[in-house]
């Protein structure tokens, strides 16, 4: 498959990483996408856009290495390996459902919801919570201002959103993460994660996965570097907020799942296959790590 690449004119293979323009994952490839150490043989490109397009690029086997919900990991599995750094995991925190104030529980479930994408992991949170709701997919960063303009009772919001609603006196509902957390005796939520395509190859996958595990530990130990690289995608969010979001979501987690963010996976994607949101016949225990000692 390495022939069939793109190269640069130095001969290096050009591999494009498809992220979400927020500022975690702005934070993880910032060594990697900006040449912060060597990586031969190889040339970095980051290609940014909503993780609900990120889900079906892969579906369509489209980058070399993406951002996905997993949620949608299952679709893709065929294709793709799930490395075993880059996760985003809510550890009692993640998506939320927020409405203004007064809104009851009941009250939101009767009404359409505001969501990100219909594969996104925030969606299945939602509905192993709440069951089956009435949803309409709004983009991520529209969800806020159609809840204010009263387009929408409560929207589903993640990424910075889960920091800023405080500011436009908004109320949360329910706290997904923290329910997922209470719910699995202190798994964490499983929301987003790296992965790699498989017609790459062994070596070349493990290299990859490699250098985004060094670009994440770059990131860790150079943090003010990393974060005013990432801040360009906060949407207007200042240096505190930035900071706070990032290491929401970048942290030792993100280096290594460890056993019980490996085990939260798999019990995400089972209880998705209960209420028929995933594939029945996709085999949790088939999954495997790429780089997982």
């Amino acid at each position: 498959m390495a022939t069939q690449l793109e190269q640069d004119e130095s001969g290096n293979y050009v591999i494009r990483i498809g992220h979400s323009p927020d500022p975690d994952d702005a934070f993880m490839f910032h060594a990697m996408t900006n040449n912060k150490f060597p990586t031969p043989g190889y040339h970095f490109v980051h290609e940014l856009q909503d993780i609900e397009t990120l889900n079906h690029r892969a579906m369509n086997q489209e980058l070399e290495v993406s951002a996905v919900s997993i949620h949608a990991f299952p679709d893709i599995a065929e294709h793709y390996s799930l490395m075993n750094c880059g996760a985003s995991m809510g550890e009692g925190y993640g998506p939320m459902i927020v409405a203004k104030a007064g809104v009851s529980i009941e009250h939101a479930k009767q009404n359409t919801i505001a969501v990100p994408g219909l594969k996104t992991s925030a969606y299945l949170g939602l509905r192993l919570a709440w069951g089956d709701v009435t949803v309409e997919v709004v983009p991520f960063d529209e969800i806020i201002p159609r809840i204010l303009d009263g387009s929408y009772l409560s929207g589903l919001i993640i990424h910075e959103g889960q920091l800023t609603y405080v500011d436009y006196d908004l109320d949360v509902l329910i706290d997904i993460g923290k329910w997922w957390n209470n719910k699995t005796d202190n798994f964490p939520m499983p929301l987003g994660g790296n992965v790699v395509r498989k017609d790459l190859g062994d070596k070349m996958m493990e290299d990859i996965t490699q250098y985004t595990k060094m670009s994440i530990e770059y990131a860790i130990e150079n943090p003010d570097e990393a974060l005013e690289f990432a801040k360009k995608w906060g949407r207007g969010i200042d240096d505190v907020t930035n900071r706070k979001f990032v290491t929401m979501y970048v942290n030792e987690r993100t280096i290594d799942y460890r056993e019980d963010g490996r085990a939260s996976i798999r019990q995400f994607i089972s209880e998705g296959q209960e209420i028929g949101l995933i594939d029945s016949s996709f085999d949790v225990k088939s999954i495997k790590f790429i780089g997982a000692v």
